[in-house]
């Protein structure tokens, strides 16, 4: 079960990245041609958040019970040494919380905006932070902090 999740849970993540790129490159483009705000705007804004609340669930599953998350808690004097460690058991976790809660107030403040250039600016604004964010959280294969295969 838990391979399950983390295959998922990489998975999800390109689900996300690419759904956040597109509603930022979607923002862009009604920014700059002064285009309305269409339905399909919307479903991908709500697509977005989605998926990244379903990626986010998947994470707390892996988080709540993985034995290394475990052992960075119980062994804190030891593990606060290995930045691995330190990575996995805060980092990443308080990164992504911060992710989804930007990510959410970005979606609901662009639901109450009511022209259509002002929705795009808020997706443009605060998606981007999102992304920022979730680029520094990811464990890429690349990584000084952690690194992992680009799927599991």
């Amino acid at each position: 079960m838990h391979q399950i999740l983390i295959f998922y849970h990489s998975l999800f993540r390109w689900f996300l990245l690419l759904t956040i790129i597109y509603s930022i490159y979607r923002a862009c483009r009604g920014l700059i041609q002064n285009l309305f705000f269409s339905k399909l705007d919307n479903l991908i804004r709500y697509l977005t958040v989605t998926i990244a609340h379903i990626q986010f669930i998947i994470g707390i599953v892996l988080y709540t019970n993985s034995s290394s998350v475990s052992f960075f808690w119980k062994n804190l004097d030891e593990t606060l040494y290995d930045i691995n460690d330190v990575f996995f058991g805060l980092i990443h976790i308080i990164l992504m919380l911060s992710a989804i809660i930007v990510l959410t107030i970005g979606s609901s403040l662009t639901k109450r905006k009511l022209r259509d250039k002002e929705k795009f600016k808020t997706i443009l604004i605060w998606y981007s932070i999102v992304l920022l964010i979730i680029f520094i959280a990811i464990p890429w294969p690349f990584s000084p902090l952690a690194n992992r295969p680009y799927i599991r």
